[in-house]
């Protein structure tokens, strides 16, 4: 054999294996091979396992790692690890240990056997990685999954509800494509602001802005409140009642009138029933507000789909300055 050959050969220098486990961004951990109480014993920690637990290494070596464990960590986690340390064989898993400060981390591990020649089982090396911002990552991307088809499923209800009412309408062919057209781009436009949102949530101020932007000039418009925070489930229910609301008034009311303007206000009141979004929907100076020969459309959305979906309470009055409408919609859990 060559010089050559037996350099390729020869063992590392512990003392390079050791400075590059030192180095190593993976904490790690090496452990006695004795799983009986009180053991597998730490013998070795890295610094990146310092780093990553709060603990030195001169404070476990000697104990065992069940000290990372606490009433999170999974039990069912623990005992499918033991069962492969039993038959001697690597395992990975991923659970919930904790630091020495107390807080909790998502690890997810390797551990090796070392064994002599032999055979007999000397040893575990257990590498070790903070998963905790990926974990929360894929928690994010499921409960989005969930949050989707549970969206999907209640705005496919909403359309063909939307769809039926305005088909039941007295609407010719061309009034019927508008007003359809019209409802079905008003849900676009709210879901395209709870999915913009992290929290698949819009606010109210943002579902008022959606509809009622396009006709601000001159001042027409005053919109005045605290910024209070939807969720989808309430948030397409009330963007639905703000599109037939704006919608009468560029027809009936003030917006058809180039005189007319439009107050908004809202607020939240808190009460023996919990907190609750209040909000005014004062019309002025347009044609007066007579009452309907017929209930349409969006005054059935107001009276029933918003009252159903919602809980709110709704109270309409057609007065001679204009439209009035007030509705008191609770807010069960919600921050504004």
């Amino acid at each position: 054999m060559g010089v050559r050959d037996s350099a390729r050969t020869a063992a590392p220098d512990p003392r390079l294996l050791r400075a590059a486990v030192e180095a190593s961004g993976e904490a790690i951990l090496i452990t006695s091979a004795n799983l009986a109480a009180p053991g597998p014993l730490i013998e070795y920690a890295n610094p990146a396992f310092t780093r990553m637990t709060g603990y030195e290494a001169h404070e476990i070596v000697g104990l065992s790692p069940r000290i990372l464990q606490g009433p999170l960590t999974d039990r069912t986690v623990l005992d499918a690890l033991r069962s492969a340390l039993e038959t001697g064989v690597a395992t990975q898993a991923e659970a919930v240990n904790y630091r020495k400060d107390g807080s909790t981390y998502v690890v997810e591990w390797l551990i090796t056997p070392v064994r002599e020649a032999d055979g007999r089982l000397t040893h575990w090396v257990a590498t070790q990685r903070d998963v905790t911002g990926r974990r929360a990552h894929e928690d994010r991307q499921a409960f989005m999954v969930r949050e989707l088809h549970h969206r999907v499923k209640n705005t496919l209800a909403t359309v063909q509800a939307v769809l039926n009412a305005t088909a039941r309408s007295r609407l010719s062919i061309s009034e019927f494509i508008h007003a359809f057209s019209g409802r079905i781009a008003s849900l676009a436009r709210t879901h395209a602001l709870i999915t913009e949102d992290l929290a698949q949530a819009a606010s109210f101020e943002g579902l008022l802005r959606a509809e009622l932007d396009p006709y601000g000039e001159r001042g027409r418009l005053t919109l005045d409140g605290p910024k209070v925070v939807l969720p989808s489930e309430l948030a397409v229910p009330v963007g639905m009642a703000l599109h037939e609301l704006t919608t009468n008034a560029l027809r009936h009311g003030s917006l058809a009138d180039p005189d007319g303007r439009l107050q908004v206000t809202w607020w939240v009141e808190d009460g023996t029933s919990g907190r609750a979004l209040r909000w005014d929907w004062t019309e002025h100076d347009g044609p007066p507000a007579g009452h309907p020969t017929r209930q349409g459309f969006g005054h059935r959305l107001l009276n029933k789909v918003l009252a159903a979906q919602t809980g709110a309470e709704v109270d309409v009055d057609f007065a001679p300055d204009g439209l009035r409408v007030s509705v008191r919609m609770p807010l069960p859990g919600i921050l504004a």
